[in-house]
């Protein structure tokens, strides 16, 4: 942690990765429970030297540094103290005349959890907001399934074969598969010796017995019931948005489905049918589909992956998919074992069930290894809607995933974009917005955002910081909406304390709130004490609070844009014999300025395009239609320097091209009169 970061922790308060103790001589021994419950969660960094008083936090250093340091490290060691041996890192900070020792605790890998102390296991900590609490027995329990070296799905099941499956399902599976090309016809072959060569038995002593995996995929209702005493997942759906139907309003449609994998997936497929955009026909023999809904492929990819990663080893609680008029709820029992940062990585992770994800895959769902997350995002992002957020609880070790159903770069955001004088790329243009959405964003959510690599992403953020739009805060790869705008958002709060009580983050790994008792089948409220921190802000409304007018000192220290991101009719500022009187900023275009947009995709003579739209004023289409895009930086001059030059012409920019796309592939532009 480096010094900067730990001043700015010790203004605010403890949370699930920082945790302060007194220290001054001897190390308390709520210190190691502190680093149990870090080691079983997601690490943290434990601070000696500092008091924790009713006025907030007081340095008073650490007086005997090298016997408390050695102290600490040394129990650390000792395997009758503490069940796992920890990579620890030692920091020392001198604050003013006092000494801080900073200690960072790691994530425990998976085969050491629970770390536990002093030889019992039932003192196993995990971090929740602000607090070191003590494993129940059930989260012991989850923490030594998970940390087995043979998978829970690989594990053999006492059960006849010829009692266990479902051979509807089988057959289902095996005409999927044999129909992907590269998949060779097993037509010679038994439905039990066709799963054999899958893989999905086990031999002991002799005997060949099935594996989990077969039970849950293909079991029949008797076998998979046994093995899995609750449903797989529970579907509901509301006619109202979350915020009113998680006041108590009862769902209109709900689907328990509790059979094996395979009916799972044919149902849920389903029962997606009943809320799609469009109606669309799916083969049951083949699941080829006709007409695809366009918001289908995000829908595909985050109910597989609810039923591939889930932790079928818990019977106390249930998957759940919530569907809502502004948002989809994808719950599941069982953490990833990456990070959220690394989930958003290209390449194979560790999985909970990885029998379950390869059969999925040998038919076509989830094919892409490891980029399944990287889909969602991507196809959420193609219909362009902000990004899915993303909880990854370890300590209740549980998994969230929202589609929420709300347009990023609305039209008012792009008006608003243009009357600042900016030229952004599409990626920029993304990455600004979210942040004016909330404020600030971490340079995972800006990834996230303009699905860009790390490196890429940071380039985005600097050149928006170039341009005073955003400011980096701290040295965590943090950034906030620029001073000079955040009071037009209603972002008045200290930066770094700016976040919605009424969201969680969009990809976080936060722990510390309860996740609700999803096997009761009540629909939870939103977890606000997952997000990093718990000040109330204003819910800005950005429609009516974006536009405003073009902020000078915006125009002052600007670099040029990239050559490559404009055509050259697309660079230029407004000329300056355009009215000096501001007129009131485009908030909305006319009938007549979607025409021009239409039809300047190209260069146009002013008298081309007064004809195709039947103007006969030139100073009145001028003044009401064509100079104020001008303004509004949706169109431009190919020649500013000289506006009456014969060879002028007229096209969109930028800007007008992203307003264009929008309305033709969200269908909800901008509207307004003629």
């Amino acid at each position: 942690m480096e010094k900067a970061e730990l001043i700015e922790r010790l203004k605010g308060y403890e949370w699930t990765d920082v945790e302060f103790k007194e220290a001054r001589r001897d190390v308390p021994k709520s210190a190691y429970e502190t680093v149990s419950a870090f080691a079983n969660t997601e690490g943290g960094w434990l601070v000696f030297g500092v008091r924790d008083g009713a006025g907030g936090f007081e340095v008073v250093g650490v007086l005997e540094v090298d016997k408390v340091q050695n102290d600490f490290l040394t129990t650390l060691r000792q395997r009758d103290k503490i069940s796992a041996i920890l990579d620890i890192r030692g920091e020392l900070h001198q604050q003013e005349d006092a000494v801080l020792l900073v200690f960072h605790i790691p994530e425990a890998s998976r085969g050491d959890k629970p770390v536990y102390l002093n030889g019992d296991i039932r003192r196993s900590f995990i971090r929740k907001g602000g607090s070191d609490i003590r494993c129940s027995e059930n989260e012991r329990d989850r923490f030594l399934v998970d940390s087995m070296a043979e998978r829970f799905d690989g594990q053999a099941v006492e059960r006849a074969l010829d009692t266990a499956f479902d051979h509807d399902s089988i057959r289902w599976y095996r005409t999927i598969y044999e129909a992907r090309p590269g998949n060779r016809s097993h037509a010679g072959l038994s439905d039990l010796e066709f799963l054999d060569e899958m893989g999905f038995f086990v031999e002991r002593e002799g005997k060949k017995m099935p594996n989990r995996a077969a039970i849950l995929l293909f079991g029949n209702n008797s076998a998979f019931r046994q093995l899995l005493p609750r449903p797989v997942v529970d579907c509901q759906r509301f006619a109202l948005a979350r915020t009113q139907a998680d006041t108590g309003a009862r769902w209109m449609d709900r689907s328990v489905l509790d059979e094996n994998l395979i009916r799972t997936w044919r149902s849920l497929v389903d029962w997606y049918g009943r809320f799609a955009e469009r109606p669309f026909r799916i083969d049951p023999a083949s699941l080829q589909r006709d007409d695809t809904p366009p918001d289908y492929p995000a829908y595909r990819e985050s109910m597989v992956n609810l039923l591939i990663h889930q932790d079928y080893s818990d019977h106390a609680r249930k998957a759940e998919i919530r569907h809502y008029t502004d948002q989809t709820v994808f719950w599941n029992p069982g953490d990833a074992f990456a990070s959220v940062t690394d989930l958003l990585e290209p390449g194979e992770k560790e999985v909970r069930n990885p029998r379950i994800v390869t059969a999925f895959r040998r038919i076509g769902l989830s094919e892409n290894a490891g980029w399944g997350l990287r889909d969602i995002f991507r196809s959420w992002q193609q219909l362009g809607n902000v990004p899915p957020r993303i909880t990854n609880d370890k300590s209740r070790k549980g998994f969230e995933l929202i589609l929420v159903r709300e347009e990023l770069l609305s039209g008012e955001q792009i008006l608003f974009q243009t009357s600042l004088g900016v030229h952004l790329t599409d990626e920029q243009a993304r990455a600004f917005a979210f942040i004016c959405r909330d404020g600030e964003a971490t340079l995972v959510q800006l990834k996230a955002v303009t699905g860009l690599p790390g490196p890429d992403a940071v380039a985005v953020a600097e050149r928006l910081a170039t341009q005073r739009l955003i400011e980096p805060v701290g040295t965590g790869g943090r950034y906030a909406l620029a001073e000079h705008l955040r009071e037009r958002f209603g972002w008045t709060g200290q930066v770094g304390e700016q976040v919605d009580a009424d969201r969680t983050d969009m990809v976080t790994d936060q722990v510390g709130a309860d996740t609700p008792d999803l096997s009761t089948g009540q629909v939870g409220c939103p977890q606000e004490n997952l997000v990093t921190a718990q000040v109330d802000r204003p819910t800005p409304d950005l429609p009516s609070s974006q536009i405003g007018p073009p902020t000078p000192d915006l125009h002052t220290d600007q670099v040029g844009p990239d050559p490559a991101d404009l055509s050259t009719e697309q660079v230029h500022r407004p000329p300056s014999d355009l009215p000096s009187a501001q007129v009131e900023p485009l908030t909305k275009l006319s009938a007549t300025q979607w025409k021009i947009l239409e039809y300047c995709d190209v260069p146009r003579r002013l008298a081309e395009i007064m004809d195709t739209l039947g103007a006969a004023s030139r100073g009145h289409f001028m003044k009401h239609h064509l100079d104020p895009l001008i303004r509004a930086g949706i169109v431009a001059m190919t020649n500013p320097g000289n506006p009456r030059a014969s060879n002028q012409r007229y096209v969109v920019t930028n800007a007008g091209a992203r307003l264009k796309a929008r309305r033709a592939g969200v269908g909800a532009g901008i509207r307004g009169g003629g």
